[in-house]
């Protein structure tokens, strides 16, 4: 495997931020072309331990490690305007819905799967220690329909490439979304963890992730929900991150940390209501760095155009071991509105509605220690 202060690559070309899923759709391609242009402007790829790759398209055998062939061809078919509206409503796909059919969405969805499966490749073969896929982490894709903005289930397919080699795999998701369709991928499966710390699904998409789904048959214990109330906070997140999340790693020892990094729990998110700043965000990454293990790491949600550059140009500087200073380079007032790369979003001004976020979550981390804990021997 890999060493510590090894390479850090970030698997990104132009072409994976060039498509529109349709006029005003949340989910922006351009947000990719923003934090890597960000990065490059800080310098990020100068660092003797980067690497930029570029990525290249899934393959079919990829896709179908967790795909179904029918469900792979249709998505080409629906592409190339071989299939109609009704035959795309089966797989999950409406005009006006979530998942609209999009010129060139075959070619598009191909390509930013490849590229985590890339990411993954690189870890398993210790060129890299930690590698960004940041096109990548869409989570909620199943195995024979698209759902919330996502086609093929690259986290899952890139683990499997892990899990194919002989690697035991943890994966963490800090989207403000639970991580659907990757629960449901190893819901059975007592070799990969997985763990999802989001807004609870009484108030969002896709409505699961209880602390009560913890896994089914050789899994129970393995699927590890956190959700949380609206409006969490930094202080009220790290404290529940931190009583929950290293300790089931250092149990379960995984040999690569796989990790889903939406920027949407940030404040100003639109679709979302948590509350992180991009301060408590980085806070988050530099502990999920801190676990020492070789480091694999999606891109995901995040509809703030000017929060994702800035939250993902700080996941990337953590893979580096870099601090940006906090002035913006020059020339990112073209795309970023912020005047600085950090921030510190106030807690609730609501004393009532910060304790109760963090009655909520303390009481969600007690149900996790009841729930999971004694399945990886912790008391």
């Amino acid at each position: 495997m890999t060493r510590p202060g090894g390479k850090a690559a970030y698997v990104y070309a132009d072409a994976l931020s060039r498509h529109v899923l349709r006029d005003g759709h949340p989910m922006r391609p351009a947000r990719l072309r923003y934090a890597y242009a960000l990065l490059d402007a800080y310098g990020a790829f100068e660092d003797e331990r980067a690497m930029l790759v570029p990525p290249r398209p899934a393959t079919v055998e990829e896709l179908t490690t967790f795909h179904t062939e029918e469900y792979v061809e249709a998505v080409r078919r629906l592409s190339g305007g071989e299939e109609d509206a009704e035959a795309g409503e089966r797989h999950g796909f409406s005009a006006n819905g979530d998942n609209p059919v999009y010129a060139g969405m075959h070619e598009a969805a191909l390509l930013s799967t490849g590229a985590s499966v890339q990411a993954a490749e690189l870890i398993a073969d210790g060129a890299a220690q930690a590698a960004f896929a940041p096109a990548g982490g869409l989570h909620h894709a199943m195995r024979g329909w698209a759902s919330g903005f996502c086609i093929f289930n690259d986290p899952v397919i890139a683990i499997n490439a892990l899990r194919k080699r002989g690697l035991r795999v943890a994966y963490i998701d800090i989207d403000a979304h639970h991580g659907d369709g990757v629960q449901a991928a190893f819901y059975r499966d007592a070799d990969t963890l997985t763990i999802s710390i989001h807004e609870g699904g009484r108030w969002l998409f896709p409505g699961t992730g209880a602390a009560s789904e913890i896994g089914a048959g050789d899994g129970a214990g393995y699927s590890v929900n956190l959700p949380l109330f609206p409006y969490t906070g930094d202080d009220v997140y790290l404290e529940a991150f931190d009583q929950i999340v290293p300790p089931l790693i250092e149990a379960f020892a995984p040999d690569v940390l796989a990790t889903q990094l939406g920027a949407d729990a940030y404040a100003n998110d639109p679709l979302t209501h948590l509350a992180l700043s991009a301060q408590g965000y980085a806070a988050v990454v530099e502990r999920l760095g801190a676990m020492g293990r070789p480091w694999l790491a999606f891109g995901g949600g995040g509809y703030d155009l000017d929060a994702v550059p800035r939250c993902w140009a700080l996941a990337y500087g953590a893979m580096l071991g870099r601090e940006w200073p906090d002035e913006l380079p020059e020339g990112s007032d073209a795309f970023l509105q912020s005047p600085r790369l950090r921030d510190a979003a106030p807690p609730p001004e609501d004393p009532a509605l910060r304790e109760k976020t963090r009655a909520y979550a303390q009481q969600q981390a007690a149900e996790l220690r009841r729930l999971v804990f004694p399945a990886h021997g912790l008391a």
